[in-house]
Formats: structure tokens, sequence, C-alpha cells
């Protein structure tokens, strides 16, 4: 029978050969920045937060600082060149945390990831995909109508029908999708507190994948609604 395999929680130092943990910056025996190597921390241990998705930004905003100060590579100019290529791993890591974790959304979409749960671009309203994506059963009638209206709307353009006429349909088609993405904001948040009770509580196995699995669901949807959003906006400029 093998052995569960148990994931490493410490580090050596290059410089010294001491042990330090994981999501450690600095070598507690000689001082020496760490390389970040391929078992960085992820985004929430490098920054010591714990992996919620409740984030002050005034708390977020002082971490990131203090860690900027901490191994910054103009302040290591002139050290050695290990040193100064961690201090620039360190410091191009943390930028890339920051701008993850100071986004509401985008903190789910990491977190998601983390978990397992991973949004890719062939998900129905990633981030970043052009091809052509499958409708979230909760937006078909929305889509349904907008598409309808976005045909009328290009019609009355073609015909050379005054600009206000057909800007005015697209602002009115507008609302109805800036109501859904706000209610998915607040579903999000309802999810995210939900999940950052069970952290709490050091809950584990079903009832976590279940609001992971809602959390995924309602972001998909809201990356769709953007898409939607950005779409109209598009016509309106068009």
């Amino acid at each position: 029978m093998s052995s569960p395999i148990i994931a490493p929680t410490m580090q050596a130092c290059r410089e010294c050969g001491a042990g330090a943990p994981l999501d450690a910056h600095v070598c507690p025996q000689c001082g020496k920045i760490l390389p970040l190597g391929r078992r960085a921390p992820d985004y929430f241990a490098f920054l010591g937060l714990p992996r919620k998705l409740h984030v002050g930004a005034d708390d977020l905003e002082q971490r990131f600082r203090m860690l900027s100060r901490q191994f910054h590579p103009d302040y290591f100019y002139n050290a050695a060149p290990a040193e100064r290529r961690a201090s620039l791993e360190r410091s191009s890591y943390l930028n890339d945390a920051y701008r993850t974790l100071k986004s509401p959304i985008a903190r789910v979409e990491y977190l998601l990831g983390l978990e397992g749960l991973a949004m890719t671009t062939g998900d129905a309203g990633a981030a970043g995909s052009e091809s052509k994506q499958v409708v979230p059963p909760a937006l078909l009638e929305e889509v349904f109508a907008l598409n309808e209206e976005l045909d009328e709307v290009r019609e009355l353009r073609a015909s050379g029908a005054p600009a206000e006429d057909w800007k005015g349909r697209l602002e009115r088609a507008r609302r109805p999708i800036e109501a859904k993405r706000a209610a998915h904001d607040a579903h999000v948040q309802a999810l995210s507190a939900r999940w950052d009770a069970l952290v709490d509580a050091a809950a584990t196995g079903g009832e976590r994948r279940d609001v992971l699995n809602a959390l995924r669901d309602r972001v998909l949807e809201r990356n769709y609604i953007a898409n939607l959003l950005a779409g109209i906006q598009r016509e309106l400029e068009g």
C-alpha cells in the first residue's frame, strides 16, 4: 500500500542552506531574500491572507506596500546576482497577486482555479474569448430578446433612420441587462460571504464544493452578461 503524498511545507535557502516556510520571503537564518521557485505560495498566502473572498482594500494596499519596500529591485541594485534575481521574481509575483486580489471578480476566479474549478476561454462568456460561446441556460430569455432587438436596430441603421431612434432602443435594451448584472453581483457577494464563513468554520467536503460550484456558475453568467453589455456598447459606437 503506497503512502499518501504530503505536500512540502519548507524550502531551503540557497545562500546558507537553512530551512524556511514556503510562504516566507526572507531566510530566517541569514536574512537573504528567498528565490520564488516552482513551489511558490498562492497569492493569498504570499500576501499573508487567508483564502477568503472578502479582502479589505486598505489592508491589501498596506500589505502590498510593505512587501514592495521589503524586496523592490531598486533596493538590491548592488546585491549579489542571485539576490537581485530573487527580488525581481518576488516583485513581479507581488504585482500579479495585488492586481488579481484587488478585483472582487478576479479574486473569485483565482480562488476557483486554486480549488480545481478553473475557468478557461472555452467557458461561456469567459473573458478574452472571441469564439462563439454556449449561452448559459439562465440567460436564454435575455439573449434571445436582445438578439432580436439588435437585428431590428441594425435594420433601422441600414435604412438611414435618425441616430436618436436606434440609440434610444439600444439604451432601453441595455437597462434590463445591467439590472441582471447587478443581481449577479449581489449573488456573488452573498456566496462569497458564505464561503468565508465556511473557511472560518474550517468546513470541508460537500458544502464547500457546493458554494464553489454556485460561484462558478454565477461568475460564468456574469462574464457572459458583461460580453452582452460590451456588444451593446459597440453598437452604440458603431
